[in-house]
């Protein structure tokens, strides 16, 4: 009853939906619906009414009824149609091309059908165009953004895709051309930190390598502006203004070392006073109380990277001059800054060291003596300006002053020291009852001796006047402090074991006091860096550091210290790496004159029995299961000055002795110690670079650079390996460098194209006519694998040169490596090239003894190489086979073919087969039955 019930009420909605009363047919649909199970007529039902949706657009409805008819038969042709024509009402313009396709395939020949497929595929086309539209993109992105009612999701979204547009040149110069810098400040008028740090970061995707948009961007923006964001407590806007600010020197100064693209550069004149404006601003920033510790910090970082010259061949050092004069009693001010006085500005633990380092740049910036009197004068001036009976804060302030400098230009420091009254106030401060003034004093003494043999005062009054203290105070912060003082006297022997300042067993003491302090969390992480830097001079002792390394606590302890935001420690955890691995260099001693020394009672230095090489593989062996690659990894990413190049020279020092044992390669591959390397290889001392390069080459000779080098990381490896083959490096880094060149350019013709970019190949034929067999096998090795670039085989077919010469004659060394390297380069030359065929037979009246030779050797692989090469010479040309099969390479290769194949000698056999079968399609000889 229900069934034909539901049928009825079809009809009845048929009849309404001819007299084009849509309401009424939907209701007995919808009625008739709820009466059947039969699913032919739910289909039609659904479809029907989807016709209805349509008519009453009721577009929704109409793609919802539509869809449940294809569930129940996707082949419904008709409720595809209408689901389509639904979907495009709405706007879903692909999903309805997808059903109109299919109604298409179902029926090609439907005019109506094709029509509508070609009216999507054009709508489809131009709302991309329009959706994808930098225009567009440009302008719906601020609408967003500067819309208080859009969710924060979409403004995030809009917000990230406003940086990335802003980092495309197309897109920058599209958000530059729609009004985007005005759009930009109003961003920045929101004082919303998430939408302001959106617009600096975009303003410095649009600065970079354009000089005329930077200039626009410095001028609307403004520098007093700039610098008040880049002053705020907030460390991530403090970094995203600085890298802006960067960008905009960059561009200005053209230190980007990219083209600078547009028209607009005509209309950039001189941009020395926008520079010089700049620097005014940082100089500022440094005494303002108004300044964060974090903004001080990144203005002293700009400072550090861009005043002082990065080569003093340039003979320009103005922009030094001009801080030294304007601007170097305001770093005094802030190097002389003591955190426990109220009148203290807002510091973070490194702004006194990157004041110290700008101070140390700067003195080095000068070119002459004038130039260097000046400066101490105006540091002379400076503190004596301080010195006050009635007020002991400026004393202090003058001390920590002198301390200050200390850490940077030692040599100027150490003058300082001279002047009238810095002694005797120093001396004063450590008799005082206040702890402060006890502080600031033990650590200029500490810093005061660094370099013995020029601080006399320290080593006539330091020992005892630090003892004294150490004896009678309670306070652990100072109790640390002349602990290390203690220690750097202390280790004024160096390694020498016959030099030791202490009674036999107080260094270990003093050791073992400073791993106390330093796991000890209680006490505050600037006083345990002190333990640290103390351990960095103790560590100079065998005993010492062998001990150090056992107590897995106080390394790991170190480890954390050195991931921490105070960088200071960076320096002080480097020096201790590189006395634990020895890897400081030691010069070499030469017997002779050790007993001429002797003889005449001369000091000899003594190597202490636990710097052997035993000892120091296991240290090495137990700072790798503490977790140091991390922490070189975490410190080598430091972003800031502090990270000096002596200090990563040290890091690179580390790292290779980390690598020295290939079995811990791959430990030190998988926690990140490739990548961490590459930086070090690229920028620093020059010997810091070898070291790094050298570490590379270990870790690339015998890694899957995919893993040890992820992505794009790969490419930057070659250079640093490229430097290491030159005369001046040792045949160690030649031939472990070669090494790693191998297994990169069997990887990719793209590292091989880099490679051949970096002009490597001269230098790997050099090596290929070394004595020295091992340099002589890694460097044909290397030349096996390059010579699949097409490059590198187009300078083997060039006239006028003796490569090929070189590989042939190779082919014939004794040595099988060299012969197997060279054997396969020259197969796969002979594979690639006819002419290279041809030419092999001119280089040298060898050549057919040398391949024979090769088809005839014990080794499996040398031989196959060879048949390969005999089988490419064959199928040249007639001529050239005819030549082969007249000598004895004929019957070479018959005995060869005649064997029995079995697994080993299986390719062997066959290339030889193939040579005869070559034969036989000359008509040279036949087949014998």
């Amino acid at each position: 009853m229900a069934e034909a019930e539901a049928l009825q009420l079809k009809e009845e909605g048929n009849r309404h939906f001819q007299l084009q009363d849509y309401k009424a047919a939907t209701k007995s649909y919808s009625q008739a619906l709820k009466l059947t199970k039969d699913k032919t007529l739910l289909a039609t039902l659904y479809r029907n009414r989807a016709a209805c949706g349509l008519k009453t657009e009721s577009y929704v409805q109409a793609a919802s009824d539509a869809s449940r008819a294809i569930d129940i038969n996707s082949s419904d042709i008709k409720a595809l149609y209408r689901r389509c024509q639904a979907l495009e009402h709405l706007g879903k313009l692909d999903q309805a091309f997808k059903d109109v396709q299919r109604c298409a395939t179902l029926e090609p020949r439907n005019q109506n059908f094709q029509e509508t497929l070609r009216r999507l595929n054009t709508s489809i086309q131009e709302k991309l165009r329009v959706q994808f539209s930098t225009d567009s993109r440009v302008q719906k992105m601020f609408e967003i953004l500067l819309d208080e009612n859009s969710e924060a999701d979409k403004r995030e979204k809009a917000a990230n895709n406003l940086i990335v547009l802003g980092r495309e040149e197309a897109g920058a110069e599209k958000i530059f051309q729609s009004n985007g810098v005005a759009l930009l400040l109003q961003l920045l008028d929101t004082k919303k930190p998430e939408l302001v740090l959106a617009a600096v970061r975009t303003l410095s995707g649009m600065c970079s390598g354009h000089r005329a948009r930077a200039t626009v961007i410095l001028h609307a923006v403004r520098i007093d502006r700039i610098c008040s964001l880049m002053a705020v407590e907030n460390e991530e806007m403090s970094l995203a203004v600085c890298n802006l600010l960067q960008a905009i020197i960059d561009s200005l100064s053209g230190e980007d070392k990219r083209e600078h693209r547009g028209k607009e550069e005509a209309l950039v004149l001189d941009t020395k006073k926008d520079l010089k404006q700049i620097t005014s601003h940082l100089l500022d920033m440094l005494v303002s109380k108004k300044v964060s510790g974090q903004g001080r910090d990144q203005a002293l970082n700009l400072l550090n990277k861009n005043v002082p010259r990065k080569d003093l061949a340039i003979h320009d050092n103005s922009r030094t001059i001009y801080v030294v004069d304007n601007g170097l009693r305001k770093i005094l001010k802030v190097v002389g800054q003591v955190p426990d006085l109220p009148s203290c500005l807002p510091l973070t633990d490194n702004t006194r060291m990157l004041a110290s380092i700008l101070i140390n740049k700067l003195y080095d910036d000068l070119r002459c003596d004038p130039e260097r009197d000046h400066f101490r004068k105006i540091c002379e001036e400076y503190i004596t300006g301080k010195f006050d009976p009635q007020d002991m804060d400026k004393n202090l302030n003058a001390i920590q002053t002198v301390s200050g400098i200390l850490q940077g230009p030692f040599d100027l420091g150490n003058q300082l020291l001279g002047l009238k009254g810095v002694m005797e106030m120093m001396v004063a401060l450590c008799g005082s009852e206040r702890e402060t003034d006890q502080l600031v004093a033990v650590e200029a003494l500490i810093h005061a001796s660094t370099k013995l043999s020029r601080a006399t005062f320290i080593i006539t009054n330091g020992v005892s006047l630090l003892k004294q203290i150490y004896k009678t105070t309670k306070n652990e912060k100072i109790k640390i402090r002349t602990l290390v003082g203690l220690c750097k006297l202390g280790s004024a022997g160096g390694t020498d074991y016959g030099l030791r300042q202490f009674a036999e067993g107080s260094t270990e003491k003093l050791a073992k006091q400073c791993r106390k302090w330093l796991c000890n969390t209680a006490i505050d992480t600037r006083t345990r860096r002190w333990a640290a830097e103390g351990l960095a001079y103790l560590t100079l002792d065998a005993d010492v550091k062998d001990d150090f390394v056992q107590d897995v606590p106080a390394l790991q302890a170190m480890f954390e210290l050195a991931k921490t935001s105070d960088k200071t420690i960076l320096y002080s955890v480097a020096t201790t790496l590189v006395n634990c691995t020895n890897s400081y260099d030691v010069k070499e001693v030469i017997p002779e004159l050790v007993q001429l020394a002797k003889f005449s009672k001369q000091h000899v230095p003594e190597e202490h029995p636990k710097d052997k090489k035993d000892f120091i593989d296991m240290r090495v062996k137990r700072l790798l299961k503490a977790g140091v690659i991390s922490a070189l990894a975490c410190m080598v990413k430091a972003d800031s000055a502090i990270l000096t190049d002596q200090t990563k020279e040290l890091l690179a020092r580390v790292f290779l002795a980390l690598c020295d044992n290939p079995k811990d390669r791959g430990t030190i591959v998988a926690q990140g110690g490739g990548k961490a390397l590459i930086p070090l290889a690229l920028e620093g001392t020059d010997v810091g670079k070898v070291k790094a390069a050298h570490a590379l080459a270990k870790i690339a000779a015998v890694s899957n650079p995919d893993i040890a080098f992820p992505g794009e990381r790969v490419y930057e490896v070659v250079r640093p390996l490229v430097s290491l083959l030159d005369t001046q490096r040792d045949g160690l880094q030649n031939y472990e460098a070669l090494l790693g060149l191998t297994n990169l350019s069997g990887r990719s013709d793209k590292l091989r194209q880099k490679i051949f970019k970096e002009r490597a190949l001269p230098d790997i034929e050099n090596y290929m006519f070394e004595n020295h067999d091992q340099l002589r096998q890694a460097a044909t090795e290397c030349m096996c694998n390059m010579v699949l670039n097409k490059e590198v085989q187009e300078r083997f077919l060039a006239d006028g040169n003796d490569r090929l010469k070189l590989v042939v004659l190779l082919c014939g060394e004794d040595d099988d490596k060299v012969q197997n390297a060279a054997a396969g380069a020259l197969a796969m030359l002979t594979a690639a090239h006819k002419k290279l065929c041809l030419k092999m037979t001119q280089v040298t009246t060898q050549w057919l003894e040398i391949l024979q030779r090769l088809c005839l050797h014990n080794q499996l692989s040398v031989q196959h190489r060879g048949l390969v090469i005999a089988y490419n010479l064959l199928a040249a040309n007639a001529e050239l086979a005819k030549k082969l099969v007249e000598s004895e390479l004929l019957e070479i290769l018959t005995v060869v073919g005649k064997q029995e194949p079995d697994e080993k000698k299986a390719e062997v056999v066959q290339a030889a087969r193939e040579c005869l079968i070559k034969c036989m399609d000359y008509g040279f000889i036949k087949p014998v039955s």
